[in-house]
């Protein structure tokens, strides 16, 4: 098979039917859209080289550098779609989370620039968003950017509405799936492979999959998230489950090691998700149904990620003192929680607890209460291991974004001996909308 460019290798990717004696589904046919074979890695291929092509040549004769907002899959794609045109690539983000990803774009020759977002979880600072104000100045006419705008672009959900759907049916013989089931990230692999399925069958049922509220998956966003994305329409989905970071490594490694598979973290929830909401409808049925998800990316650049959440998977000792082990009734019956007002008295009396912000630099120094200390999370996640900048009978008030992080956390320490560590209900974002102060670096 021959091609005359990288770029008309995209799409064209495998159905593949996923063993019976994987799923253990009796009356649904399981098939996996293997995305992760396009040619630059990833589901975003498609978006990415359909927002940016009508674009490339005029871009280059102007000698504009390409942008997106973006910390993985996109961002790759159009860093090496730009260099194939002789321009530059920037890619603003939030926060780079998965090493690999971050290394890999420096490789590629992109310009990696991090601020705070609302993307990280809720930044407190609605009308003075660097995300906000960065994306409202690539807009202004006259710039020095090719903004392909992911989030917005009906383009992206376009790659797959001609593409990805479509290929699907052909491959299933001219029929629709009657699931099909989408982690929801930008929404346009949702959005566009929904639509021209049912197109083509009105009965088709879409389970849309996102992150728990207290965890990280690459590529998916939480349920609180989502709704801050141009291309989320709730009326795609027939229902909206979310799913935790261990199901989605424990799904990885099932497509891993039992279907040879060498899936990512954001197709191995798919799968986990899948497998969860059709057992029950399976025990129903009497015909046979077909269900189809995305495996959309490949599994290597995702090592640092499970190293950090699963170290056993890679023959390191389990992880202690670690507050993704926690079950939600864990949570809430050992986190001690508080709410805005007494958390004002506490601060204010003699001793004062120590007030930890766990979010990322960025967030904190846009906005953060008066006399915080800021740890990130991922850096206080070591400190529990590695050993804690406080003693345990010092007092602790723990705060992030929106009280999720914190309660684990407090809880854990609990758990670990400390007598007086609370969680600040509803997080910085609470705190501010209480009216309470909150001071800039």
């Amino acid at each position: 098979m021959r091609y005359d460019s990288i770029t008309d290798a995209i799409g064209n990717t495998p159905l593949v039917r996923i063993d019976p004696a994987v799923h253990g589904l009796t009356h649904i046919d399981l098939y996996a859209k293997l995305e992760m074979l396009n040619p630059f890695g990833s589901v975003k291929d498609r978006p990415a080289w359909n927002m940016a092509r009508p674009h490339l040549a005029a871009a280059a004769e102007r000698g504009e550098t390409v942008v997106e907002l973006s910390s993985g899959n996109t961002a790759k794609a159009l860093a090496l779609l730009a260099g194939m045109h002789g321009l530059k690539f920037k890619s603003v983000t939030n926060r780079m989370r998965i090493p690999e990803i971050k290394e890999l774009l420096l490789l590629l020759g992109a310009e990696i620039e991090e601020l705070p977002g609302q993307s990280e979880c809720l930044d407190p600072t609605d009308t003075d968003d660097p995300l906000t104000r960065f994306h409202q100045a690539l807009a202004e006419p006259g710039g020095a950017y090719l903004h392909t705008d992911q989030y917005f672009n009906p383009r992206n959900t376009e790659a797959h509405a001609t593409g990805t759907g479509p290929e699907i049916i052909k491959d299933l013989e001219g029929r629709a799936p009657d699931w099909f089931i989408a982690c929801v990230g930008t929404a346009g692999s949702s959005t566009g492979v929904a639509r021209v399925l049912r197109e083509h069958d009105p009965d088709v049922r879409v389970l849309g999959l996102v992150a728990h509220k207290s965890d990280f998956i690459p590529g998916i966003r939480t349920i609180d998230e989502v709704h801050q994305v141009g291309l989320f329409d709730p009326a795609t989905y027939d229902t909206i489950e979310s799913v935790t970071a261990d199901e989605a490594i424990d799904g990885m490694m099932t497509l891993i090691r039992r279907c040879g598979l060498l899936s990512g973290p954001t197709g191995g929830a798919a799968f986990q998700g899948a497998i969860r909401h059709l057992r029950t409808v399976d025990e129903e049925l009497t015909e046979r149904q077909t269900a189809v998800f995305i495996v959309c990316d490949r599994a290597e650049s995702y090592l640092g990620y499970v190293r950090q959440r699963r170290p056993e998977l890679l023959g390191r000792p389990p992880r202690k003192n670690s507050a993704a082990t926690l079950t939600e009734a864990e949570v809430r019956d050992e986190a001690k929680v508080i709410d805005i007002d007494a958390a004002r008295r506490w601060i204010d009396a003699d001793p004062a607890p120590l007030v930890i912000d766990l979010r990322g630099p960025h967030a904190y120094a846009a906005l953060h209460i008066d006399g915080s200390v800021n740890i990130a999370d991922e850096l206080f996640d070591e400190l529990l291991r590695g050993g804690l900048p406080f003693s345990r009978r010092r007092p602790v008030l723990l705060a992030c974004p929106v009280g999720e992080k914190s309660a684990r956390y407090a809880a854990l320490l609990t758990r670990m001996g400390h007598p007086d560590v609370r969680s600040l209900s509803g997080g910085i974002v609470a705190w501010r909308d209480a009216g309470a102060p909150l001071v800039r670096d």
